[in-house]
């Protein structure tokens, strides 16, 4: 529309090769960091990691995005430090951006039977859904894990050999220059710390049954925005605090949010609709509650369930959270 296209020509679209590199170099510092420390420092070496690998998995996403040159040369970059296909992750991800929350086709809210959005048929239903809040942390912490299985099913299955190079050196550095503990923690944590980000600007927002004709509507309605607290926090979220401002313009470099989140806030007071917002703590306590709410609650007979393919591994996506 008219707003965008005001947006394209004012050339915020535009990628700055100082802004890139100040998101890569805090990345790959990270990694060089952890690599020096793997074997004197196990556990500062994990962390180290870790967070290497959550940032390199916000720089993957907002490349694979991104249009023009450099991100198409880029797009290997989530193979090569995290073992992620970008194809798998393309395929699974689009349709989230097309039909965010849409019961059914979103497959970032089919989550069950590891956790339940919402109170499910007794014919769907769990034993383990009244803990749901208390194991999420652990649950959360396999989700770069089930990304790297996802990815090398993808890519054997598809016969991506220019993806499988990448990933094949990522796992060759691990098993070479990482003692297990550290190869398989910093996965885990990573993980943990992404599944955390990703799952709660959408998760306890709304939820939709059937297809939204109103697109624009549809994402204000079912994304919430972060506040965060710190340069370390604004830089951990990775521009997933600008949730909303990334589902209306995905291709746009992530360090132009902070800039646009006013006039996403404007263009929402214009058209009368909530603007949704909240502290980073607060947003990660709407997620929880929600999940100790469904936990809490009985099962609905007739309820809708969250896929019609119910065999895990049928599924073309295959995973119980998506990246934003």
């Amino acid at each position: 529309d008219g707003w965008q296209a005001r947006l394209v020509a004012e050339g915020w679209y535009e990628r700055l090769w100082w802004r890139e590199a100040q998101n890569l170099l805090p990345c790959l510092a990270c990694y060089g960091v952890g690599w020096r420390l793997a074997r004197a420092a196990p556990l500062l070496a994990t962390v180290s990691l870790a967070l290497g690998s959550t940032s390199a998995g916000w720089i993957a996403h907002d490349f694979v995005h991104g249009r023009g040159r450099f991100c198409a040369a880029m797009r290997g970059f989530g193979a090569l430090m995290n073992g992620h296909s970008s194809t798998w992750w393309s395929n699974k991800h689009n349709l989230h951006h097309a039909c965010t929350n849409q019961v059914g086709v979103d497959e970032d809210i089919m989550s069950d039977p590891f956790f339940f959005l919402w109170p499910p048929d007794p014919a769907r239903d769990s034993r383990w859904r009244r803990l749901q809040h208390l194991y999420a942390l652990p649950v959360y912490s396999a989700l770069f894990a089930l990304w790297r299985f996802n990815s090398a099913r993808t890519v054997w299955s598809k016969r991506l050999w220019r993806e499988a190079v990448p990933m094949g050196l990522n796992y060759l550095w691990m098993a070479l220059c990482l003692p297990p503990a550290v190869a398989v923690g910093h996965v885990l944590l990573a993980g943990a710390l992404t599944a955390t980000i990703v799952t709660v600007s959408h998760q306890a927002e709304d939820l939709f049954h059937e297809h939204q004709d109103d697109w624009v509507a549809s994402q204000v309605h079912s994304t919430r925005d972060a506040v965060t607290s710190s340069p370390f926090s604004e830089w951990l979220w990775g521009g997933m605090q600008y949730q909303l401002e990334h589902h209306l313009l995905p291709t746009m470099p992530r360090y132009r949010y902070p800039s646009a989140a006013p006039l996403v806030r404007q263009l929402c007071a214009e058209h009368g609709v909530e603007y949704r917002v909240d502290s980073e703590l607060g947003v990660v306590r709407r997620n929880f509650a929600m999940l100790r709410e469904v936990a809490r609650a009985g099962a609905e007979e007739g309820a809708l369930p969250t896929r019609t393919e119910t065999v895990w591994s049928r599924r073309d996506g295959a995973a119980w959270v998506g990246s934003n």
